[in-house]
């Protein structure tokens, strides 16, 4: 049976892709491109697709609280509502705005749904290739119309593939990963999207993928895919992700099996 919510913001954040974000990449002058923090850029496609988004989230649930990216970028006191009660909303109008600034692809765009401070529903979608992936907690993962099941894929012994995103890790931690990625089978070095290594992860391209940083809008959405594919979204110390904990560190895996393994290869015992 179909699920109109999870059809209802499908049908936005294609809207948004449609109407402001693609039409914008490749387009960008250099007045549409500025730096809301040192390293980090923002676009115009990042602004009104967030407010597009948002306004279409409120019109569908009209006591919902949305934070989005940009929002948080402005008030970071809006992160309160992450642990509160009632519906929120987690807006990434654009996960990888640095590779959209620049012209290059992936990049993808993203809403998770909060109830009562727990994950409830989520969306990640690519609008260059169409994908879309969306979940109801319980419910299970949906990508593109089927469902999707990661843990009943078998992992092959060595030939494990997945990404590192070294460039945050400590050094200690660095090393860790790097010597330990040879033993798995293939460690790549990351998309600079979030989004699209979760799709990946659930897709089967990859198996797993190591995070520093988490901030609550690049992967509030993706861990919940993922879970809901039979998939593992844990810190370093094996403790579950929420969106709302202060903290660095993330391993996703396409099963506890490969979570374990992969685990154990770049971090230790």
């Amino acid at each position: 049976m179909a699920d109109p919510l999870l059809e209802d913001v499908a049908a936005l954040l294609r809207e948004a892709a449609a109407d402001v974000v693609v039409p914008l990449f490749r387009r960008l002058d250099d007045a549409d491109i500025s730096e809301k923090a040192p390293g980090e850029v923002v676009t115009v496609a990042d602004r009104k697709a967030e407010a597009l988004i948002s306004a279409g989230l409120r019109r569908l649930r009209p006591d919902s609280v949305v934070v989005g990216e940009e929002a948080v970028a402005e008030d970071p006191s809006l992160l309160r509502h992450l642990r509160g009660a009632g519906d929120v909303w987690l807006v990434d109008p654009v996960d990888g705005t640095s590779n959209f600034a620049a012209g290059r692809r992936p990049f993808a765009l993203m809403v998770a749904l909060l109830t009562d401070g727990v994950p409830a529903a989520s969306w990640v979608y690519d609008p260059l290739d169409g994908t879309m992936a969306t979940c109801r907690v319980g419910e299970g993962t949906w990508l593109d119309g089927g469902q999707v099941c990661t843990a009943e894929r078998e992992p092959v012994a060595g030939a494990l593939r997945g990404t590192a995103m070294t460039r945050f890790l400590p050094p200690d931690f660095r090393r860790s990963v790097e010597a330990g990625g040879e033993r798995l089978g293939e460690l790549l070095p990351g998309q600079h999207c979030a989004g699209r290594e979760y799709l990946d992860v659930l897709t089967g391209d990859q198996q797993f993928v190591l995070f520093w940083r988490t901030l609550p809008w690049d992967h509030a959405p993706g861990t919940l895919l993922v879970r809901e594919a039979g998939g593992v979204a844990r810190r370093f110390d094996g403790t579950d992700y929420h969106p709302a904990d202060d903290g660095k560190g993330l391993l996703v895996a396409a099963s506890e099996e490969i979570w374990n393994e992969v685990r154990a290869a770049l971090l230790g015992d």
